[in-house]
């Protein structure tokens, strides 16, 4: 503990404040670096230099060099003043200047710096302790003495004189044992709390790896999203770039065609104008025997008697050049249709299919976690239910009363037939009518076992114009508008068909294989062949 005398040695003497960066002289004397430099300065020129404390003569400038030992001594001393000035606790007895107390005496309920710590009584019962501003607490609020045992039984601090009275029993304690104890209590919350804590941080980096995930993705969404209608926008103008060149072809081809029927009208107009005339001017004559002499007349005959054919022809040709072909046309806005509703079921996320394992039917193996249904030879020991398919066929446990949804399927490439779709929970489970969309209650994709593909409800079969190459496929249901559509996910994803319908009940989402396997959201096996495949259709 540093004394105020010892608190004087590190003052210097010319700036009498602590030494900055202190130098020391040859003599022995210490000076701040500044001090020293700016007393030397003045000393140039007079052919002498002394020591501003002996006084020593230089001939000179002296070397100065640095007394790191006393800069070491200032900075601890300085960093313990200031300690002691933050708690804000000084000396009781230093009454003209605040000192920083270094110990406080319960008995005195004083405060004490270290000059007057050396004075203090050395007697036991004044009691010392780390500089405090409030002492009270240390002493009993009943007989004024310090606080020397603990009653555990009470949890309370008790002196010398609450021993002889009310607490005398066994539970009592020293304050140090009792401190050790909580102490120790204290170790195995902090241990627990410490644990929680890293189970807490645990949860907050993991809760941060799904934060930059989702992140990541919706950075990748976000892009192939822009790709996305970077494409559908050069493709729509692509579009109509080429309709807008049909129809502008269409419109000259039709022009010039108009034109030469135009021409050739006028024609035949003025050639009936100039027959006009001259007939007209025969029928004024007076002569009869000029008209009847008239040579011309055969060229005069009936229009319509006469030219016939030409003016057929005529007709034909003005009918034949009526309208535009819209042909192209047409199927440049079903492009288009596709494009927008390819790019509608991109908007929705997947719906969470898994399969009701009590309406497969026994040839049907379905994995444990209700995604994948594979096809077997031999029949599954499934419990019987009055809701189980009799072959081939499966349902989702899951329905769709309402919004819109979509969910996906991987076909493995060993399946001979299946078919995709969706039905209501009256379906029947036997006979051929229980197969998707070969009734009024389910709507559904087909590939039959001659690798064509065509969509069927209520028994109506439409063929597809082209097969499929990829082995993924979508089913999209917008329950209120009563559409449900099937889409290729290829690149870029393809629509094929769109039933419209008013539902009236839940669908569930169903579908049948025969051979392989078809998994939800995912991939599938791959399966041998069955030797002599089954046809499912007629």
């Amino acid at each position: 503990m540093a004394s105020a005398a010892l608190r004087d040695e590190v003052d210097c003497s010319i700036c009498l404040d602590t030494y900055t960066d202190p130098l020391m002289l040859k003599c022995g004397h210490n000076f701040c670096q500044v001090c020293i430099d700016q007393f030397l300065d003045t000393q140039e020129g007079s052919g002498v230099y002394s020591c501003p404390e002996c006084r020593e003569e230089f001939q000179d400038r002296p070397a100065l060099m640095r007394n790191i030992a006393l800069r070491n001594i200032i900075e601890n001393l300085q960093l313990t003043e200031q300690r002691r000035t933050e708690t804000g606790i000084f000396c009781t007895y230093c009454v003209h200047s605040p000192v920083p107390a270094v110990k406080s005496c319960l008995l005195c309920e004083a405060s004490l710096c270290d000059d007057h710590l050396r004075t203090h009584n050395k007697s036991p019962e004044h009691v010392l302790s780390e500089p405090r501003t409030s002492l009270e607490n240390k002493k009993c609020s009943v007989h004024k003495k310090v606080l020397e045992s603990y009653c555990t039984e009470d949890a309370a601090c008790i002196c010398v004189s609450c021993l002889i009275g009310e607490h005398n029993g066994p539970m009592m304690e020293s304050l140090d044992q009792a401190s050790k104890n909580k102490k120790e209590k204290l170790r195995n919350i902090l241990q627990k709390i410490t644990i929680k804590r890293e189970e807490t941080e645990e949860r907050v980096q993991i809760l941060e790896e799904r934060r930059r995930k989702a992140q990541e993705k919706a950075a990748v969404e976000a892009e192939r999203v822009t790709a996305l209608v970077t494409d559908m926008r050069r493709r729509l103008d692509d579009l109509e770039k080429r309709v807008l060149s049909e129809i502008s072809r269409q419109e000259k081809e039709e022009s010039l065609s108009l034109s030469t029927l135009i021409h050739q009208l006028e024609i035949k107009k003025d050639e009936l104008s100039r027959k006009m005339r001259h007939i007209e001017e025969l029928c004024n004559m007076t002569d009869p025997m000029t008209v009847l002499q008239e040579q011309d007349t055969g060229d005069l005959c009936d229009p319509e008697e006469g030219g016939g054919d030409e003016d057929t022809g005529g007709h034909d040709k003005t009918h034949d050049g009526d309208d535009l072909d819209v042909t192209v046309i047409s199927d440049s806005f079903r492009t288009l249709c596709d494009i927008i509703s390819g790019i509608r079921i991109y908007g929705e996320g997947p719906a969470d299919i898994l399969l009701e394992i009590n309406t497969a039917a026994k040839n049907l193996l379905i994995s444990d976690d209700l995604k994948t249904a594979t096809w077997k030879q031999e029949k599954q020991n499934h419990p019987k239910k009055v809701k189980r398919f009799q072959e081939y066929q499966v349902m989702s446990r899951r329905t769709f009363s309402s919004g819109r949804h979509y969910w996906d399927v991987e076909i493995s490439r060993s399946v001979v037939q299946w078919s995709v779709g969706m039905s209501y929970p009256s379906i029947d489970r036997r006979g051929d009518q229980s197969f998707i969309g070969f009734n009024n209650k389910s709507w559904g994709l087909w590939r039959n076992c001659h690798n064509l593909y065509y969509v069927i409800h209520d028994s109506k079969q439409i063929m597809l114009p082209h097969n499929a190459y990829s082995y993924r496929f979508r089913i999209c249901v917008d329950y209120e508008a009563g559409r449900l559509s099937f889409y290729e996910l290829c690149d870029p994803i393809k629509h094929l068909y769109t039933f419209t319908a008013t539902f009236t009940k839940p669908l569930h989402a169903a579908l049948s294989l025969y051979g392989g396997s078809i998994k939800i959201l995912g991939g599938g096996g791959k399966w041998k062949r069955p030797s002599q495949p089954k046809k499912l259709l007629r």
